[in-house]
């Protein structure tokens, strides 16, 4: 993966400026897919899938049961799951969160309930008998499960997404720059952080203020910081008008992408975006390059932004 000692490039104030950048930026978004290729067949991405994988992909009704009773709860198992397949245990006096889980048993193909129900609702459908009926969803019972950070035992395994090198000067670089591209920037306190497992977000003041404000949690890492309020510039610069779910991967990709040419431009080592990336991507890490338009001009104007600041 490129690193910072490999990064650095400047660029003269000439008539082929823009040209040159283009030119260096496309040159990067080729190093960063191939990068993302190679982090997707890494073994270490492939264990961090394997238990993604074990993970529920809960009803939006059951995520927000987990938001109100755990706000910054990021991955949730039930009690024996946690002890059984990840060997974890959850920790003395943790209280439970409770969501729904369904009920999947043999129903009957007329009333579509179990067949104690049936027995009971007053069907007379009787063409097969109970033992031949196919399964499926007849109810739903409270159920208890646990966040991480309600367990110890076995680490999971991570990915090392985070920037390193000299980001000193560049955060309150990118803190004046904020004013030119028209965004708010807060760097909220670890311990007055709101928003989970997220190091930043990209948010709007109102409904009807619509300039962007961004969050970032403070870090010691200056570097990976840097990064972060990079990455939702650039949110708040290509996504104020995007309300479509189905989009956010894409998003994420544009927004990293950005993230990783800008930090690599001000000497950082982003090659963990590569692990990022993957993870949003999916199999797909040529989409990068399909966006080159929108990435290479935001990241050129948020560089633009910092250095004449």
């Amino acid at each position: 993966m490129a690193t910072a000692s490999d990064s650095s490039v400047s660029f003269e104030e000439t008539d082929a400026r823009h040209d040159e950048m283009h030119s260096t930026i496309e040159d990067w978004i080729d190093d960063l897919v191939a990068d993302v290729e190679d982090a997707q067949s890494s073994s270490e991405f492939q264990e961090w899938l394997d238990v993604q994988s074990r993970f529920h992909d809960y009803s939006h009704r059951n995520t927000l049961l987990i938001n109100l009773q755990c706000p910054d709860a990021t991955k949730v198992a039930g009690y024996n799951t946690w002890r059984n397949e990840f060997d974890r245990h959850v920790q003395e006096g943790e209280q439970a969160i409770w969501i729904w889980a369904p009920i999947i048993t043999t129903q009957c193909p007329e009333c579509e309930n179990s067949p104690s129900y049936h027995e009971q609702s007053g069907c007379e459908y009787d063409e097969t008998a109970p033992d031949e009926w196919s399964k499926g969803l007849v109810g739903f019972k409270p159920t208890a499960v646990f966040d991480v950070s309600q367990t110890e035992g076995e680490p999971l395994p991570e990915l090392e997404t985070e920037a390193t090198g000299d980001a000193d000067d560049l955060v309150p670089a990118l803190e004046d720059a904020a004013a030119e591209i028209d965004v708010t920037v807060r760097i909220v306190d670890a311990v007055d952080w709101e928003h989970g497992d997220a190091k930043g977000v990209c948010k709007y003041r109102s409904k009807r203020d619509l300039q962007p404000v961004v969050e970032a949690k403070a870090r010691t890492n200056q570097a990976d910081l840097a990064v972060t309020l990079i990455h939702e510039f650039a949110h708040a610069l290509l996504h104020a008008d995007v309300t479509d779910e189905t989009e956010r991967a894409k998003r994420e990709v544009e927004a990293e992408a950005v993230a990783y040419i800008v930090g690599r431009y001000f000497d950082l080592d982003t090659s963990g975006s590569a692990f990022y990336l993957a993870a949003w991507q999916g199999d797909e890490p040529d989409v990068i390059q399909d966006r080159l338009s929108r990435i290479s001009s935001t990241a050129q104007e948020i560089i633009g932004t910092v250095t004449e600041s």
